[in-house]
């Protein structure tokens, strides 16, 4: 499996949080020739399904990674000059004023490339009056939204023939190889932990496992946890582990709860998390001899974990992180290797599932206390 490849197609594919279709299926195609059942839900996860060995039922085991990324989106069509002058002239400039779709950070917008998903798909810029030409109290201050506007190069005419109010906008970015086994790009967040679920899937090709793995790339969790949830409730996994990318070092940053690239993944441990799921996920590091690193979270996690968790009567959950640098940039940075161990060691700790696992955590949590 070339995982730069796998990465590249997952990352440069668009999938906006609401609008995740054209990602959706290339991840069902990857999947299909992993998993014995490869389907899309009503509200458009993809779920594969991998049986494990001997008769059913057989308990079944959730992967869980977000394929949405955060994106713009089209809430006004302006003309220049202004229409509010008297400027209703089909041909002047058009241009499109945005708001955000999930976390994006505003500081990071101005001089982008974009594709505007309109009727067809337009690719532009997002730009904004150069500092000379704002207004004095404005010219040494970072854009905020309203002074930025997406420009696909059309006049007002054509544009609001292309484009309506409500049409998402993605981020125009490659996905680049760095050095020292870095690569940078969009979407990493959190296509990173696709790849390392796509992983996980072709390492147990080689596996004996007890469980049904059920792997799914799940719908809106950059805004709304949607696919965790749903997935929780409707696939019924007696355990469920999250896949996400966390911060990683870099300079400037605060040094507390901040990870090496390539030092390998995190675990998380807190309320979010279940403690026999983490142990689990520690011995399997054990097995492989990988080194991973211990994640506090003293609330929700912030990731598809917390959706998971309380789905149904509750699902005793995990959580896998992968070191990310500039997250929720255009150019969020991370180590091959941490996204290959992290599909490793997923691959390697539902290998490791048997039969009384639920039953020996269940005791062996009862003892501790």
């Amino acid at each position: 499996m070339d995982l730069f490849k796998t990465l590249q197609t997952l990352t440069e594919t668009p999938g906006p949080s609401g609008q995740e279709a054209g990602i959706a299926m290339v991840i069902m195609e990857m999947w299909r020739p992993l998993a014995d059942e490869v389907r899309e839900d009503r509200i458009g996860n993809i779920v594969a399904v991998k049986r494990g060995k001997g008769d059913g039922p057989r308990p079944r085991l959730l992967l869980a990674a977000h394929m949405d990324e955060i994106a713009l989106m089209v809430r006004q069509i302006v003309a220049y000059p202004s229409e509010k002058e008297g400027a209703e002239d089909e041909q002047a400039h058009g241009f499109l004023r945005v708001s955000r779709v999930g976390g994006v950070d505003l500081r990071h917008l101005y001089g982008q490339q974009i594709v505007v998903h309109g009727q067809r798909n337009l690719p532009g810029v997002i730009a904004a009056l150069p500092t000379h030409m704002l207004p004095p109290d404005r010219g040494d201050k970072p854009y905020d939204l309203d002074e930025l506007v997406a420009d696909v190069g059309l006049p007002l005419g054509e544009l609001r023939n292309l484009v309506s109010v409500g049409d998402f906008i993605t981020f125009r970015q490659p996905l680049r190889r760095l050095l020292n086994n870095r690569v940078s790009g969009k979407a990493l967040d959190n296509r990173a932990s696709v790849a390392a679920v796509t992983v996980a899937l072709d390492y147990l090709q080689k596996r004996e496992h007890s469980w049904d793995v059920i792997a799914v790339a799940t719908v809106q969790e950059e805004t709304r946890l949607l696919g965790a949830f749903t997935s929780g409730y409707a696939e019924q996994p007696d355990l469920a582990v999250a896949i996400d990318v966390t911060f990683g070092k870099g300079p400037g940053a605060k040094e507390s709860h901040l990870f090496e690239l390539d030092g390998g993944p995190t675990l998380g441990l807190g309320p979010n998390v279940h403690p026999g799921i983490h142990e689990a996920l520690k011995s399997a590091a054990e097995t492989l001899e990988m080194t991973v690193h211990v994640e506090p979270h003293a609330r929700a996690s912030g990731t598809d974990a917390f959706g998971l968790q309380v789905a149904r009567a509750g699902i005793p959950t995990g959580l896998v992180s992968i070191p990310l640098r500039y997250m929720h940039t255009m150019v969020e940075t991370a180590a091959l290797r941490d996204v290959r161990r992290a599909g490793r060691l997923l691959g390697e700790f539902a290998a490791q599932l048997d039969a009384d696992f639920l039953e020996k955590t269940a005791r062996k949590m009862m003892e501790a206390d």
